[in-house]
C-alpha cells in the first residue's frame, strides 16, 4: 500500500482517469437540466439529492481526488523524511510547499462543496434582505449614473447592515467591488434606472476562499523559490569556471 501511495506513476494515473472523468462530465452536463441547480446549491447537498445515474461520474471524480490528494500527501512525507539530511533544505522543502498548496486548494472546494450558496435577487431604496446568522442587509441607496442617451453608465450601492435591530456597519458596493461580511460577499450586477433604480444583486458565500487564497500563495512562492535555486545553481559551474 505504501509503495502504491508513494509511486509517481499512481498520481499519473489518477490524474489520467480524473481528466476523462470531467471530460465525459463536459458532454453530460448540457444534456440534462438538473445540472442548472449547481449554480445555486452547494455540491454535495445537489449530489444527494440527484440520482446516481447522472452524478456517478462526480462520485468517482471525489473519490480519485482524495486518492490525488492522499499520494501527494505521503509522496511530500517521505520525501521530506528521506532527504532530511540534506544541505540544501530550501531546495527540499519549496516542491512540498507547492504540494501543500494544491492540498489547500482542495480543501477549500471541500470545504465550498459543503457550505456553499448562491442566490440572485433585486433590490431598490429600502429593501431589506434576511441572510444568515441572523444577519440583514438594508439597501439605503441604489445609485444609477445615466448619459443623455439614456444609457447607465455606472452604478453602486449603499448599504448597511443589521443585527436584531443593531446597525453594525454600512459600505458601499459598486462592480467588482462587493461587500464582504461574516464569511457572505453582496456583489451588485447591473441596474435598470427606469423607472427608479433596481439593483440584480448576488449574495453568495464561499466558506473555502480563504483556503484558496492560502494555497493559491503556497504554490506560487514554492514554484518561485524552485525556479530561482535551481537556476542559482546551474550558474554556480559557470562562475567557478570563469
Amino acid at each position: 500500500m505504501l509503495t502504491f501511495l508513494i509511486s509517481l506513476r499512481t498520481a499519473v494515473w489518477l490524474t489520467v482517469t480524473l481528466i476523462c472523468l470531467l471530460l465525459y462530465g463536459s458532454f453530460v452536463m448540457p444534456a440534462h437540466d438538473e445540472f442548472l441547480a449547481l449554480h445555486t446549491v452547494a455540491l454535495f447537498d445537489w449530489m444527494r439529492e440527484m440520482p446516481v445515474s447522472i452524478t456517478w461520474w462526480l462520485w468517482a471524480s471525489v473519490t480519485i481526488l482524495f486518492l490525488l490528494a492522499t499520494n501527494t500527501l505521503v509522496c511530500s512525507v517521505e520525501s521530506v523524511i528521506r532527504k532530511r539530511g540534506a544541505r540544501q533544505w530550501l531546495l527540499i522543502m519549496s516542491p512540498q510547499i507547492m504540494h501543500m498548496g494544491f492540498l489547500f486548494i482542495l480543501l477549500a472546494h471541500l470545504l465550498s462543496a459543503y457550505g456553499s450558496a448562491r442566490g440572485i435577487t433585486y433590490a431598490y431604496n429600502g429593501t431589506v434582505l434576511q441572510l444568515q446568522n441572523n444577519l440583514e442587509v438594508r439597501f439605503n441607496q441604489v445609485n444609477a449614473a445615466v448619459d443623455a442617451a439614456g444609457y447607465v453608465l455606472d452604478w453602486s450601492a449603499d448599504i448597511e447592515y443589521f443585527r436584531e435591530g443593531r446597525a453594525l456597519s454600512a459600505d458601499k458596493i459598486r462592480p467588482n467591488s462587493p461587500s464582504f461580511r461574516d464569511g457572505i460577499g453582496i456583489y451588485i450586477k447591473t441596474v435598470k434606472a427606469m423607472p427608479f433604480p433596481v439593483a440584480m444583486i448576488e449574495v453568495s458565500k464561499e466558506p473555502g476562499a480563504p483556503w484558496a487564497l492560502a494555497g493559491g500563495v503556497m504554490f506560487i512562492a514554492g514554484m518561485v523559490t524552485l525556479l530561482a535555486l535551481k537556476i542559482a545553481r546551474e550558474e554556480e559551474p559557470h562562475s567557478h569556471k570563469s
